[in-house]
């Protein structure tokens, strides 16, 4: 099993797979799942044995990288998809100029996945699309 992750200009695949994990799985609406951020964005798309089965969306704001929108569809898990996707999100978000610390609002189910890869939590946990979440962020080394 082969696991390739790289940039992708296909917008439209990264926001099915997302379809798929966030509306159809979790119950987010469409309408909180699809944003303006998509074309401003760089995508991350996961491919299994060359399947898309993951993809995490990037920006940055100010000198802060924000990963965000990060799914793996249920066939992928487990498997150490989803760990490999937000470490070739930080290394994309390293190499970009002035970038010190990046940024993510993890599913409070998902903090201790998060924390293993180096993030920490901060603030109170808040309500996105129905489900409770908190921000984290990792420094980055230069």
């Amino acid at each position: 099993m082969t696991l390739e992750i790289a940039e992708t200009r296909d917008i439209a695949l990264c926001r099915e797979l997302r379809r798929v994990v966030f509306t159809l799985e979790q119950g987010v609406s469409e309408a909180d799942e699809l944003d303006d951020m998509d074309d401003q964005a760089v995508h991350l798309l996961a491919r299994w044995d060359g399947v898309p089965i993951g993809s995490a969306r990037l920006f940055v704001i100010e000198n802060i990288g924000k990963i965000g929108r990060v799914c793996v569809l249920a066939q992928g898990r487990g498997k150490g998809i989803g760990a490999e996707l937000i470490r070739a999100s930080v290394r994309v978000l390293r190499g970009m100029p002035g970038v010190g610390k990046v940024q993510l609002g993890a599913q409070v189910h998902a903090l201790g996945f998060y924390e293993a890869l180096g993030f920490q939590a901060f603030g109170a946990v808040y309500d996105d699309a129905g489900i409770a979440h908190r921000d984290m962020v990792l420094a980055l080394e230069r």
